[in-house]
């Protein structure tokens, strides 16, 4: 996969070759320069019930390699309905070529599979044309036993991590399980190593976080 960093440098290089040796102008090496395309992760995260179970960033966003994925927030419980979601990777310079990223979503052991909506292993869609998103998860979890497990996995020829989640809780952390009591630390998906976040909010304090980024 191709960072960030290669590209800066392979953006410098062309405009201080067209500076140097006056072949290419500069208003060419601009239009090239506005061609280096990153990869970008995306979330489509709406509420089918009650808008309060699902915080933060709702709607459709996209993010380049590099940044962070403005957060969501899981809070279902008693009210009614739940939160869908899915994800996608827009990737026009194909720099994830032969990399494969699922996100595999099951109730947890001894739970009711009804608040855990599409249970099964999702690819996440790598384009190059459009964006879009893989298959929508429903999370609905709330005082029924148990919860949902939401695990991401990566497989890459080239050995390089490519994705990284930070999953945090803002209330009773027995909610999120694998969370960290703050968001903003990102633990790394790469091919020796699956990323879980244990979903099973209910109606005791406060929701779970998630965030998402690709690359470094």
């Amino acid at each position: 996969m191709k960072g960030i960093t290669q590209k800066v440098l392979a953006l410098a290089a062309v405009v201080t070759t067209a500076v140097a040796v006056g072949v290419v102008p500069a208003s060419h090496a601009q239009a090239r320069a506005r061609k280096l395309s990153y990869p970008e992760f995306g979330i489509q995260f709406n509420p089918d019930g009650n808008p309060g179970q699902c915080g933060g960033r709702t709607g459709e966003q996209w993010h380049i390699e590099g940044a962070a994925t403005d957060p969501i927030r899981f809070d279902t419980d008693s009210r009614p309905g739940g939160c869908l979601l899915a994800f996608g990777i827009y990737d026009p310079g194909n720099d994830l070529e032969g990399e494969h990223i699922t996100y595999t979503f099951r109730a947890t052991p001894g739970a009711d599979h009804a608040q855990c909506g599409n249970e099964g292993v999702h690819e996440i869609p790598i384009q190059r044309q459009s964006r879009g998103f893989g298959p929508v998860i429903r999370i609905d979890t709330d005082n029924r036993p148990g919860g949902c497990d939401l695990t991401f996995d990566l497989s890459s020829g080239l050995h390089t991590t490519s994705l990284y989640v930070s999953y945090s809780s803002d209330g009773d952390r027995a909610q999120c399980g694998n969370a960290l009591p703050f968001p903003g630390v990102f633990s790394p998906v790469d091919n020796s190593r699956s990323v879980t976040a244990r979903i099973d909010t209910d109606d005791r304090p406060g929701g779970c976080g998630l965030q998402l980024r690709l690359g470094g």
